[in-house]
């Protein structure tokens, strides 16, 4: 008697289910870590949604989280780029309080001497400002790191001391607000949103994107002689991405502006829609998946993370692209407090404490290797809802803030822990 002859019936073809099922993933190339954050963000959720007695997953709440996400996010996409060339940024969220109190003194103690108060050039002047001195905080550390040669560990965590007590030198520890009127939009709220119907129109838009990048996709790769997805693949892909976006958008389309606010503005239920910050962090993410994807900056971080003397060798400028790649974490760092500092219409010297543990823990959640060289910058935006709706989902429950440090804190250092397992796996 074989083997063969001992299975059963219903066992063959459980694994003829099985083979088909991997074979129809397989196909579609989708990211199976990807897949697995969102298994767990899907837990996350609907775990906090029953602790909570059915408050995590209504409307108002994920509004609330996808505004409150923006902040981590849009400094975790630069985040990416800084551990894929094996270095590390300590300081992003002592800079964030520098800056974020910087561009508030403007607003409230240096401009209204020159210009007055709510000029219409206020916000432009104190958003400008406020841009290149995050540049010039990334170029100084940098620098610092690439010429002088101090690991990026030492001058970021120097840069975490530092840029703290200047956050706290420029008012004296006091709070400054409010901010001008224009640049509160940047924060969200009742106003800074853009409504049900622009809302759709972005959902629109995105979806004729995606749909354009699933044909391109596919040209390119038949121009180039590449393996072709299946065409159901790419239909199943296509309905799928665009319809989360859709679906995503008719939820928090079902939040709406409060009565008082909504009678200013000729009464009945009127959505909030998508927040600027929101739409800020759509934008970035593009821009710096472009970066990362199709410009020769981009290629050049990731070869330096995967080999720093083969990229010395061929030719690239590894310190200048180090150095850039910091520029361009200050530069993020300092859009992500213009939207800070724009929600809470204040500035306080404990602006963005414990920023870093968040931003850090959403690029490694999200499939960035701190060995270098592999990093994905949709998977650290993804990394940075999950933080963040731990986050919340505990302030609701009414954890203590030192406890949710705590299970950052565990988050991070198992998010680290399954990079490493995954690295020694056969291949």
């Amino acid at each position: 008697m074989t083997d063969g002859s001992l299975i059963s019936p219903e066992t063959s073809r459980t694994a003829a289910v099985r083979r088909g099922f991997r074979a129809a993933l397989h196909a579609t190339e989708i990211d199976t870590r990807l897949m697995g954050m969102l298994g767990a963000l899907a837990i996350i959720w609907i775990g906090f949604h029953f602790w909570t007695g059915g408050t995590f997953l209504t409307p108002r709440n994920l509004w609330n989280l996808s505004v409150q996400t923006a902040t981590v996010a849009i400094m975790a996409t630069g985040m990416v780029l800084i551990i894929v060339s094996r270095n590390i940024d300590l300081s992003v969220g002592s800079v964030l309080g520098a800056v974020g109190m910087a561009m508030a003194m403007l607003q409230r103690e240096i401009l209204p001497e020159w210009i007055g108060y709510d000029h219409w050039a206020m916000w432009i002047i104190a958003l400008a400002a406020g841009l290149l001195l995050g540049a010039l905080i990334g170029g100084l550390h940098g620098f610092i790191i690439a010429y002088v040669g101090v690991p990026s560990f030492i001058v970021t965590l120097g840069g975490l001391l530092v840029w703290r007590g200047v956050a706290w030198w420029q008012a004296s520890g006091q709070t400054i607000a409010p901010m001008d009127k224009t640049f509160q939009l940047l924060g969200g709220g009742s106003r800074g949103n853009i409504g049900g119907f622009w809302s759709w129109i972005v959902g629109a838009v995105a979806c004729g994107l995606i749909l354009l990048l699933l044909v391109n996709g596919r040209r390119q790769r038949g121009k180039f002689g590449l393996r072709l997805r299946p065409v159901w693949a790419d239909i199943v892909l296509g309905a799928l991405y665009c319809g989360v976006v859709l679906g995503a958008i008719g939820y928090l389309n079902r939040y709406f502006l409060p009565e008082r606010v909504a009678a200013a503005r000729g009464g009945g239920n009127i959505p909030f829609g998508l927040a600027n910050p929101v739409l800020i962090l759509i934008g970035v993410t593009l821009v710096m998946t472009f970066i990362a994807t199709r410009l020769r900056f981009g290629r050049y971080v990731f070869a330096i993370g995967g080999n720093p003397e083969a990229a010395e060798l061929g030719g690239i400028k590894t310190r200048w692209v180090v150095m850039k790649a910091f520029i361009l974490m200050g530069v993020l760092v300092a859009i992500a407090a213009a939207v800070q500092t724009a929600r809470l219409n204040a500035a306080v010297s404990g602006l963005g404490q414990s920023a870093e543990l968040y931003v850090i823990a959403a690029a490694v959640i999200g499939g960035t290797s701190l060995a270098g060289g592999v990093g994905t910058i949709t998977g650290a935006v993804l990394g940075a809802l999950v933080m963040q709706s731990l986050q919340s989902g505990m302030v609701l429950v009414g954890v203590e803030a030192p406890i949710q440090d705590v299970a950052a804190g565990i988050v991070l250092v198992f998010a680290v822990a399954l990079d490493s397992i995954l690295k020694r796996r056969p291949k």
